[in-house]
């Protein structure tokens, strides 16, 4: 089997993890000197977002030389230990790699800004005006249109994210070429494979309106996985926006030779109005949260691989997002961390999720950071929406939420940097850390630990059949995992009130294999949860 089939992932972002040297920008150094964290929480692989050299319009997913580390967070030498020391622990580094776009910073961007006769013209997608305007009406992720006027050449480049984000020409061979080269050059280094930031946008085909899934995208993929990831040991993951349980197969069947696993978020978009953005909230509706588990842990082909997550550096905090991060926010996060956990496929952890950490609401656009943030509140308001209507939504779904720097401990900026940090430091840093996790015997830290051991140790985790239970229950979330003979109940009050409930008619032989309240034994038969109370009973 393959090995990321029994791996548990550990995102890093790197901005705000660890600071080595004061400057109040996490770092590589500032990595390894956690790494010994991460193989006390058990994790497998670390999946680095980008430390690329950038200019950082979109905080490194505007890449300006592959090959290359950003000053900030140290050099290659740094990177080359990095990968190195977290070999020692058994841990992997996964690259996370965006190749649907460059930096406008970009040798490549900067050549084929030269002229339309300059070889590197085609590396990108160049229109001419239609009716002295833009090509067509496709608009940029980040507000307004996608396409941008270069007055030298009179002609428009693509960029569906940012102006200083345009989109590479995948039609074009030679950057294909570009793109495998670079790759192949990451894993001789002796990486654990990619993240492949919107994949599902390189076979685009700007001119039909055609973004995500074009009719060329998985004869790309085949390609790169023959020419690159294909030939090592590694695992991929692909950033699959608009995936279905039906056409994952198409990128992670393996004998389709694509991708190992992807990301699915149609669990994320259950608090948005349908049809709109993620800005215009709804509250969630917790019986289609259970369909949507169901169905993406039933309807996969058994040699499709998922992933698990509830949050990452693009998404709010789960515990604020739909728990509680008041009086209830340990149980809560230990709520969605055995909940996810012990379903089948790669969980992903986002750093400081093992301590539960929570949003951090701001006030000002000026507290603001991210470049999508920042955009949407000048949109809003400039189409008339209240200040604090748009800080609603921001507080609730804006990026800088997952992005505060990690909390170690109590004292200044939380022990992440001797400077000033570049994103403020929660205050509850003082009461919600890492030592304090440590300190305490059942916190949410040593329960993502256990439930990291629990998967190690245990085939049904891996393989098991999934089954869920209750499915109309409003406040309980209860499957079942059942592999030769053995069959785990995992069962989650799902919120802040108490809940009574009968699972089974009868009592039956049971041993508590996990309990966020640390009980040893449960009546199936007449239960009462506190909120947010989740256990997992085994039975034969």
């Amino acid at each position: 089997m393959a090995w990321w089939k029994n791996a548990v992932m550990y995102q890093i972002y790197p901005r705000s993890f660890q600071d080595s040297n004061g400057d109040g920008i996490g770092d590589i150094p500032g990595i390894i000197s956690r790494l010994d964290h991460l193989q006390k929480l058990g994790v497998t692989g670390i999946w680095l977002s980008p430390v690329y050299q950038s200019p950082n319009d979109d905080n490194g997913y505007d890449i300006s030389d592959y090959r290359a580390i950003h000053p900030d967070f140290g050099t290659m030498n740094d990177m080359d230990k990095l990968i190195d020391e977290a070999k020692k622990r058994d841990i992997r580094i996964i690259m996370d790699l965006v190749v649907n776009h460059t930096s406008d910073e970009h040798q490549w961007f900067e050549e084929s800004l030269k002229g339309k006769e300059n070889k590197y013209r085609d590396h990108y997608i160049w229109r001419d005006p239609v009716n002295g305007k833009e090509p067509n009406e496709l608009v940029s992720v980040f507000s307004g249109s996608a396409w941008e006027f270069d007055e030298a050449s009179g002609q428009y480049y693509l960029h569906l994210f940012s102006k200083k984000q345009p989109d590479l020409n995948w039609e074009n061979p030679k950057v294909r070429e570009d793109i495998y080269e670079m790759m192949n050059f990451w894993l001789d280094k002796g990486i654990g494979g990619f993240r492949m930031d919107v994949i599902d946008l390189i076979g685009k085909l700007p001119d039909q309106m055609i973004t995500g899934n074009g009719p060329k995208l998985h004869d790309y993929l085949k390609e790169m996985h023959r020419e690159t990831f294909g030939n090592y040991d590694v695992m991929t993951v692909g950033e699959t926006w608009g995936v279905t349980p039906a056409t994952a197969p198409l990128f992670a069947s393996p004998e389709r030779k694509e991708l190992s696993m992807v990301f699915q978020f149609e669990h994320l978009t259950l608090d948005e109005e349908p049809g709109t953005t993620k800005w215009d909230l709804l509250d969630l509706d917790f019986l289609k949260l259970k369909q949507v588990f169901k169905k993406w842990q039933t309807e996969l082909p058994e040699d499709t691989w998922n992933s698990l997550f509830w949050n990452n550096h693009d998404t709010p905090r789960i515990v604020s997002r739909w728990g509680n991060d008041g009086k209830h926010r340990e149980s809560s996060a230990k709520m969605f961390a055995i909940l996810l956990h012990l379903m089948k496929g790669t969980p992903y952890i986002f750093q400081g999720e093992e301590i539960g950490m929570v949003n951090r609401p701001i006030s000002d656009i000026s507290q603001a950071e991210d470049i999508e943030t920042i955009n949407i509140y000048h949109e809003r308001m400039a189409k008339g929406h209240t200040h604090d209507d748009v800080m609603r939504s921001i507080n609730a779904k804006g990026r800088d939420n997952a992005r505060t720097p990690m909390q170690w401990d109590g004292s200044r900026h939380g022990g992440f940097t001797t400077g000033e940090p570049w994103l403020e430091v929660n205050p509850n840093h003082k009461d919600l850390n890492v030592a304090g996790n440590l300190d305490q015997s059942d916190s949410v830290f040593y329960t993502y630990q256990q439930l990291i051991q629990l998967r190690k140790d245990n085939q049904l985790v891996i393989k098991g059949d999934f089954n869920m239970l209750l499915e109309d229950h409003p406040q309980l979330f209860i499957y079942e995992r059942a592999y030769e003979g053995e069959v785990w109940t995992v069962v989650a009050n799902f919120s802040d009130e108490p809940c009574e409930a009968a699972i089974h008619g009868k009592e039956e032989d049971q041993t508590v294999v996990l309990s966020s309240t640390n009980k040893n034994s449960y009546d199936l038969t007449e239960l009462k949860l506190e909120p947010f109370e989740t256990f997992v009973v085994k039975r034969k």
